[in-house]
């Protein structure tokens, strides 16, 4: 058989050449991200050598889409939406037509038609969903309420782009009949589409929401981790295909309500850990797949309106998304944030920008312009991300300036500042004596309920708000966010803390925890948690006291319990692992 196929070679030359690039721009302390876009343009049909296939590139990225978009719906919950419509469905729709605006008029600036103008507006206006969801998980701000915020936005994008979509074909006609338009070729399509959408949802709630977790359940019962694997495959492809063949709904929008469907059964956890290693493979497929439609000619043929685009799409739409958070009254961290996710365009700016230049309304050199804006934007989106916090960060007050709490019990956030506690002036703790405990959750929340028991002063860093609230309403001291935040690592006041527990599952972002932990206090006891030699390893080189790994634990209680049944001898070799710590005494 032939070894050399365009499927086969796309795959696999995409990926080695991604992972070089991005192990080299991670050396040298860049975004991964940056090297899968470069390999991309390094494999286009724009640089010599080795030409991947790009239609099949394309289908490729669409998978990573699906995958991705259901594992964020996995997170989420029908109320965790509804919960932030009040600034997501405004938001999203001022900074759509602010943004539109801006195209128009760099577009009547260089003498395009309305029909080009309103096009490439558009495309400018919306934000790429996998690199504001890719950057959001590297930051794990995904379970937090700037998180549901940023995907609500996006939600809401996705939904005016698929109505766009189907308003196109009409402008088209009507730009080339030159006069008036029958309003039934617009209305009669939206309507037709609204319907539609209307419909999936309704199914979805009605029939998936019972079929799919009974579905999930029967499989998991049958033992089989292969049909397990394969049964979580074929729902986010099949219900993304489904909506998109059958109900006009976009492959995205599909996937996303799969999985937040199922997000109410128990098995959602697990779900979403058997789609992680081809959900991230094809996520770098799609930035690869961008990287291949830059054309580097543009630079020298189109620079001043390439630079008028940037600036509209990197400035002007955050500019506009952090007015509008600010307006809303949310605070600046995360209307830094939310500016800063909207500084880029992606998916839907490439089909919108390819059915234009199909139907003739925008020129070629405006798909250009779209597509080098693209890239340029994804480049400069994790630099974005770390300006939004060294803004924040030179304007914060110091610990010292920040108003003295009447109470060490921090209160109880509301539903438009419950980001307060990871971006807003910290407040250190009073406690001494404490426990810090980083991560409340299968593991985190025995060792809290026991600490808890023996009235251990407790103080916890978990991400996920809903548990930080419930631990506030239990009168134990908690905050949300990131515990490697050097900021928020001030908090726990591990001067006075008598150990800290790291319970979080990766062992590598753990070893960040550790090495803050360890510079503010060199003599504190730090137990750590490991699922790998590498993660031990890691996680001692960045000052652990002790790391356990569960299998290590479970293999010795099962030598034990064969010893006490007389199975082994007592001189058997046994697995060399340090054993669960004791509970700290009060």
């Amino acid at each position: 058989m032939p070894h050399h196929t365009p499927l086969v070679s796309t795959i696999v030359v995409g990926l080695v050449l991604a992972f070089a690039l991005g192990a080299l721009a991670h050396r040298i302390r860049l975004s991964p991200l940056v090297g899968y876009l470069v390999a991309g343009i390094l494999i286009g049909p724009f640089t010599p050598g080795f030409i991947a296939d790009q239609e099949i590139a394309n289908e490729l990225a669409e998978i990573g889409v699906i995958l991705l978009m259901f594992g964020v719906g996995l997170q989420f919950s029908m109320n965790e939406l509804l919960s932030v419509r009040a600034i997501a469905v405004p938001g999203a729709l001022i900074q759509i037509t602010v943004a539109t605006a801006l195209g128009m008029g760099l577009a009547w600036l260089l003498g395009w038609s309305l029909g080009a103008a309103i096009v490439f507006g558009v495309a400018l206006s919306v934000a790429s969903t996998v690199v504001v969801l890719r950057s959001l998980q590297e930051r794990r701000l995904l379970d937090t309420e700037r998180g549901h915020i940023a995907v609500g936005w996006l939600i809401v994008e996705d939904l005016a782009m698929v109505l766009v979509l189907v308003f196109l074909p009409a402008l088209a006609d009507f730009t080339k009949g030159g006069a008036g338009v029958d309003l039934s070729l617009i209305a009669l399509p939206l309507a037709i589409t609204l319907a539609k959408f209307v419909a999936f949802v309704l199914l979805m709630w009605l029939v998936g929401r019972r079929v799919i977790p009974w579905l999930l359940h029967y499989v998991a019962h049958t033992g089989s981790r292969e049909l397990f694997r394969l049964s979580v495959l074929a729902i986010a492809l099949g219900v993304a295909y489904g909506a998109a063949t059958l109900f006009d709904v976009s492959f995205a929008l599909g996937a996303f309500f799969a999985g937040m469907i199922l997000s109410e059964s128990t098995l959602s956890q697990r779900a979403a850990q058997e789609t992680l290693p081809l959900r991230d493979a094809f996520a770098v497929l799609f930035f690869v797949s961008v990287g291949m439609l830059f054309n580097p000619t543009v630079i020298i043929s189109h620079p001043l309106s390439l630079l008028a685009t940037l600036l509209i799409v990197t400035l002007g739409k955050a500019a506009v998304a952090f007015a509008t958070m600010r307006l809303f009254r949310y605070p600046e961290s995360t209307a830094l944030m939310i500016g800063a996710s909207r500084a880029q365009i992606g998916e839907f700016s490439f089909i919108l920008a390819g059915l234009g230049v199909g139907l003739g309304l925008l020129p070629v050199a405006g798909r250009d312009l779209i597509l080098a804006a693209a890239l340029i934007s994804i480049l400069l989106t994790p630099f974005l991300f770390a300006g939004a916090d060294w803004i924040y960060a030179h304007h914060e007050p110091t610990p010292k300036k920040a108003p003295a709490a009447a109470a060490p019990e921090p209160a109880t956030p509301t539903s438009q500042t419950a980001e307060t506690p990871t971006r807003e002036p910290v407040t250190v703790t009073r406690l001494t004596g404490h426990v810090v405990l980083v991560g409340y959750g299968r593991v985190g929340s025995v060792v809290g309920a026991a600490l808890k028991s023996a009235a251990v002063p407790l103080f916890v860093f978990e991400s996920d708000e809903d548990l930080v609230e419930s631990l506030h309403k239990q009168k134990i001291e908690a905050i949300a966010g990131n515990a490697a935040d050097p900021e928020l690592a001030m908090a726990a006041n591990y001067g006075a803390a008598r150990c800290l527990l790291v319970a979080i599952p990766d062992g590598f972002e753990g070893g960040q925890v550790v090495e803050q932990a360890r510079v503010i206090n060199p003599g504190l006891l730090i137990i750590a948690r490991a699922h790998s030699e590498e993660e031990i390893e890691h996680l001692e080189r960045h000052g652990a006291s002790k790391v356990i790994m569960g299998e290590y634990l479970i293999a010795q209680a099962m030598i034990a319990d064969a010893r006490d049944a007389s199975v082994m001898k007592p001189s058997s070799v046994e697995p060399q692992a340090a054993g669960p710590p004791a509970a700290p005494t009060s």
